[in-house]
This record gives structure tokens, C-alpha cells and sequence, in this order.
């Protein structure tokens, strides 16, 4: 699986064949799961918390509720699922 990252955040990652209309970075750089340090056997250990509005929002996290390795989000205006990698820093759509 390929990966972009969405514009106007640091470490989200969306599918790179996204099918739905979301802001990503233009800059037309792809990431792979190796580079972003997504194993699936963290699949196993998932940590499901309260769904977020936007992608954007999962930013903010740091701030109040830092994320941990494994921990799911939904994101409601992508209607996806997210998982935090910590090696990566970064939240990957699973």
C-alpha cells in the first residue's frame, strides 16, 4: 500500500488511491508502508479511542491525549480508520 500525506499536517497518511476528495500535499511525494514503519502485526494490539471530525484533529492530540503505539482513531469526514505508528510518529489509514 502507498501513502500521501495530507496537506496541511505533519503525519497523517492518507491512501495514495484515496477515492474520495481530501486535501493532500502537492508536492507528489509517495510513501510506503516500510518507509512509515507500518508493520500489520500492530493490527493485533490496536488501542480504539474516541472518533475525531478530521484528520487535522489528530494533531492536535499531542497537546492533550499524546497518542500512543497502536492507538485506532475514526476519522468521520474521511469515514476512515486511522493507526498512530510511533517509530514513524506519524497516523497511517488502515
Amino acid at each position: 500500500m502507498n501513502y500521501k500525506k495530507m496537506a496541511g499536517t505533519a503525519a497523517v497518511f492518507i491512501h495514495s488511491e484515496q477515492n474520495k476528495a481530501s486535501p493532500v500535499e502537492r508536492d507528489g511525494l509517495i510513501w510506503n508502508e516500510q518507509e512509515l514503519k507500518f508493520d500489520h502485526s500492530i493490527l493485533q494490539s490496536t488501542n480504539s479511542k474516541e472518533a475525531m471530525a478530521n484528520a487535522i484533529a489528530l494533531e492536535g492530540l499531542e497537546d492533550y491525549d499524546p497518542p500512543q503505539n497502536g492507538d485506532k482513531r475514526y476519522v468521520e469526514s474521511l469515514d476512515a480508520e486511522f493507526i498512530y505508528i510511533q517509530e514513524s510518529k506519524s497516523w497511517v489509514q488502515i
